[in-house]
């Protein structure tokens, strides 16, 4: 496997009414042609910005402060918009949270499926129309051609998903972001998305950096995970180590909150007391000190490194070698 991704540094910032905030500070990340990486955290502490930033889809009030986004062997940060576009779509693609946000409401399933191809593949009309429907049907969406002119309120959720995946997929995307996919989707459809993504990874041999809270997808989807607390990566291994072997107090706690059929029906579900930090106040310290009740005064008072523990796995923690 090749490398195909390389985040180092990155600090992305916002300017806002109070002043400027920082919701990404110095986040590290590989990925390899193939694989499945998974960034897990709560609301709040930077997952989606981090997409983003790879995306350079910030908003006119967000910007890269520092690092780089090195893909393949252009550095994203300091790309012209122009050459992006030709990124964009084709070799780096998305899917976003919320279909019905991201579709045009005023243009047809099947316009919004021929733009990309047309512009990147540069199809003629016909061609791009008969690959927008051989996509559809990749995705499982039954009568594709009558689909190619409803219109996005015409369709269910999930119907509106599988068509986000067919445009991301359209082009044979070298990498392709997903934030939270599943969240707004029932159980059995969000089943079939993330079994549909597998299938078409191992079609296409597309990189996937999948953004999600749930480690049931966690547990199902990813070769390797990040675990981000406000703004940064606090824990990174492979899949099976981090299930297994949790170190950082954080992932501990997400994984005692999960529901697990084997725990006494009286047993109390686990939290993690408190709330994410303010972007605006941050501690000094460990970001996550508040919260964790193994916290000592160093971890107050000093920001702990990120650590490599052994065979990739790294943790942000005062505490580790304890």
């Amino acid at each position: 496997m090749n490398l195909l991704l390389k985040v180092n540094e990155l600090e992305t910032a916002f300017l806002t009414d109070q002043g400027e905030v920082t919701p990404v500070d110095g986040v590290n990340l590989e990925l390899m042609t193939g694989e499945t990486l998974c960034i897990v955290g709560e609301s709040g502490c930077g997952k989606s910005v981090t997409s983003m930033s790879i995306m350079r889809l910030l908003g006119k009030n967000g910007f890269i402060k520092s690092g780089s986004i090195q893909f393949e062997d252009k550095d994203l940060v300091g790309l012209p918009e122009s050459q992006l576009r030709k990124i964009r779509g084709c070799d780096l693609a998305m899917i976003f949270q919320d279909p019905m946000t991201s579709l045009n409401p005023v243009f047809t399933i099947g316009n919004q499926l021929m733009e990309s191809s047309r512009l990147h593949l540069k199809l003629s009309k016909k061609e791009a129309k008969d690959h927008a429907i051989n996509m559809l049907k990749k995705v499982g969406i039954p009568r594709a051609n009558e689909i190619m002119n409803a219109f996005p309120h015409e369709l269910s959720g999930g119907m509106r998903q599988r068509v986000m995946i067919a445009i991301a997929l359209s082009c044979k995307p070298k990498l392709l972001i997903a934030d939270e996919p599943t969240t707004a989707l029932d159980v059995t459809i969000q089943a079939q998305i993330l079994n549909l993504m597998k299938e078409l990874q191992k079609d296409t041999g597309t990189a996937i950096m999948l953004i999600t809270h749930d480690l049931g997808v966690v547990a199902e989807m990813a070769d390797r995970v990040v675990v981000m607390y406000a703004g940064q990566v606090v824990e990174e291994s492979d899949v099976f180590t981090l299930f297994e072997k949790p170190l950082h107090p954080y992932t501990q706690g997400l994984m005692k909150s999960v529901p697990n059929i084997l725990v006494e029906a009286d047993e109390n579900l686990v939290s993690i007391p408190g709330t994410v930090p303010s972007l605006r106040n941050m501690p000094k310290g460990c970001r996550f000190s508040s919260r964790c009740e193994f916290a000592t005064e160093k971890c107050k008072n000093n920001a702990p490194p990120l650590k490599n523990v052994g065979k990739g796995h790294k943790i942000r923690c005062w505490l580790v070698e304890e």
